[in-house]
């Protein structure tokens, strides 16, 4: 396995949480994801973002995933958000799981 991020999670109730935050990122869904350093970010769910298992630099292995987002208003900007960063999300609009799939 090559995937490194900065930070996994073991503990079932960190599992828990990322694993709901998944359940709120649809596709097509415009979000607003408050996350744990500096400002929220802000745009279109491009890709139903799936959990995975990561190591860290130090070789600890656990579970996170990305989600990424688009914003039609500026069309070379994509952002990478990792689920592990999201404290909340916010929805701008109706889209929410089962609505709009994949």
């Amino acid at each position: 396995m090559g995937r490194i991020a900065r930070t996994v999670f073991t503990e079932p109730g960190d599992i828990q949480r990322i694993e709901r935050i998944v359940d709120e990122l649809a596709v097509n869904a415009r979000v607003r994801l408050h996350v744990v350093v500096g400002e929220p970010v802000e745009g279109i769910v491009a890709v139903t973002p799936t959990i995975q298992v990561f190591k860290t630099a130090d070789d600890q292995e656990g579970i996170n995933g990305t989600v990424k987002l688009v914003d039609p208003r500026q069309p070379a900007w994509s952002g990478l958000v990792w689920l592990g960063d999201i404290l909340r999300v916010e929805h701008l609009d109706s889209v929410t799981m089962g609505s709009s799939k994949a």
